[in-house]
């Protein structure tokens, strides 16, 4: 008996399960060397990055670059690097809007704000900020509760595009309703529509929220430590990483906080089996906020 001896149909070659054994096997081998090729060509890393999640975003470039198999995706992003940007907005997921969990935000100004208020100066880190809904969103807040004019917000990601985007402060009009739901929720002390002005099916957000903002490229797999702060806001990027990335990252976190700072992670992330959990003392669990813990 041979592997190539006809099906049951009458057909030559191996049964659909074990085409479709092998197909998969081989797009495994083509993701992970598409990743190890952006790695040594670029330096991007995305080898620990979580395996189910990165396939599919590598499938989406594939088809949006034409190219006929992930193979070829990679010939095409190491011989014109004039497309990396592409590359890199498509391995990001830069999916966020205001207010995004408001009991989140309503927890950051009633348990954080207020001791964020003894210090002269205040700086806060925005990591993953994708198109920067959650940084307005943070400023508005801050702005509310008198401390804007003395915070400093860095909001960084790995995609030049989503900076971009965030920079501009233009947004679908669409959004607003939803938006204004979530702030009253989040504690809003006025109206969403006194933060935007409105034109055609867009919203333009006051620019006065971005004045103490700076939009920064920051990559939290291989870059260190991008500033001293107080607080730290990293939303649902971590569980597009392995445990391992997951404990390096927070640790340069737990690096990054001043003594008594804050960090706040996504509700669909938990801190409870990493190796810098230790580090973090639990403020709110709903909220997934925590504060560093002084050194022993």
């Amino acid at each position: 008996m041979t592997a190539s001896r006809a099906r049951d149909d009458g057909t030559a070659g191996p049964p659909p399960a074990a085409a479709a054994r092998d197909a998969l096997a081989l797009e495994t081998i083509e993701v992970e060397l598409f990743v190890e090729a952006l790695f040594r060509r670029y330096g991007y890393d995305f080898r620990d990055y979580c395996r189910a999640s990165l396939t599919r975003r590598v499938r989406n470039l594939t088809l949006g670059f034409g190219a006929a198999t992930v193979s070829d995706l990679t010939a095409r992003m190491l011989h014109a690097p004039e497309r990396l940007g592409d590359i890199i907005a498509g391995l990001s997921v830069p999916v966020s809007e205001f207010f995004r969990d408001p009991h989140v935000f309503l927890t950051l100004k009633e348990k954080v704000f207020p001791l964020l208020a003894s210090y002269p100066e205040i700086n806060v880190w925005q990591a993953g900020c994708a198109h920067g809904e959650e940084v307005y969103s943070l400023a508005i807040l801050l702005s509310e509760a008198g401390l804007y004019e003395r915070t400093r917000i860095y909001a960084t990601d790995i995609s030049k595009a989503a900076l971009t985007k965030a920079a501009e402060g233009i947004f679908p009009l669409q959004d607003a309703r939803e938006a204004a739901r979530r702030y009253r929720a989040a504690g809003g002390a006025h109206s969403f529509s006194d933060y935007y002005h409105a034109r055609y099916d867009l919203m333009k957000l006051d620019q006065r929220l971005a004045e103490r903002v700076t939009f920064a490229e920051h990559n939290l797999v291989t870059d260190g430590v991008f500033c001293e702060a107080h607080l730290i806001l990293c939303r649902n990027v971590l569980i597009y990483f392995n445990t391992p990335l997951q404990d390096r990252v927070l640790a340069r976190f737990a690096q990054s906080l001043v003594r008594g700072g804050f960090l706040c992670i996504g509700t669909r992330e938990n801190m409870e089996f990493s190796q810098a959990r230790a580090r973090f003392q639990l403020i709110e669990g709903t909220a997934q906020l925590y504060r560093l813990k002084p050194p022993a």
